[in-house]
């Protein structure tokens, strides 16, 4: 369980988070979706501790941050470190010893050579892979979807499905409406740092109308004058 209660940001002006309340339960998947700039990564960084902002965090496991595995949209990797490495420096952070790495790395990594060299969707991977070995009880997933092939997207969505069947608290975000369909017990939508609208699975074949409606008044046909 995380508990928000009026959460407040602001980097001068203008505001970035207004009045952010919610109960994210545990064994649940949350999406939150919204336009860039709408806070989406300010409001996980406050959750993840990297952030500070005014208003009540409140988690069934203290310190949040310690319990917690966050995964960025653009992870960073030092230049001389391995993927074996990184797995270790993470998983050690939360003393746990991983033993048979090799016959975890389902993603199939090169984790002998260096992270930094990594394409942009194999260090995705590598971080995704370092973040479940540290066996967290909640999960950020910042566009966990971008840039990954076919095949370990298929996995992510079955790994974020066992991990709801665990019991973990998971919050996703991500552009891509079909993910968040195939994984998301229930979606928010954040527009200018407020939460506008909750949205229950049963109703999420609605919402992707809605918004298909919404997007399309922009009038693509203009392309071909």
């Amino acid at each position: 369980m995380i508990e928000l209660t009026n959460i407040n940001k602001s980097f001068g002006q203008p505001q970035v988070l207004h009045e952010v309340t919610y109960l994210f339960d545990s064994g649940k998947v949350y999406g939150i979706v919204g336009e860039n700039g709408a806070g989406k990564t300010t409001l996980f960084r406050f959750i993840a501790g990297l952030e500070t902002a005014s208003g009540s965090l409140k988690s069934d496991l203290e310190p949040l941050k310690n319990n917690l595995g966050y995964l960025t949209s653009d992870p960073y990797f030092l230049s001389k470190l391995t993927g074996e490495e990184y797995i270790y420096l993470l998983t050690d952070a939360r003393g746990k010893q991983i033993k048979n790495l090799s016959e975890r790395n389902i993603f199939e990594l090169p984790l002998k050579e260096y992270a930094s060299a990594y394409s942009t969707g194999m260090k995705k991977k590598l971080a995704l892979t370092a973040t479940l070995l540290q066996d967290n009880n909640y999960y950020i997933l910042d566009e966990p979807f971008n840039g990954i092939d076919l095949q370990s997207s298929i996995i992510l969505t079955e790994i974020i499905l066992r991990l709801k069947a665990m019991g973990k608290t998971i919050l996703i975000s991500s552009h891509i409406f079909s993910t968040l369909k195939d994984t998301c017990d229930e979606i928010l939508v954040l527009e200018t740092g407020r939460i506008s609208k909750s949205v229950k699975k049963e109703q999420f074949g609605e919402f992707e109308e809605e918004m298909k409606e919404k997007i399309l008044q922009k009038d693509i046909d203009k392309l071909w004058l």
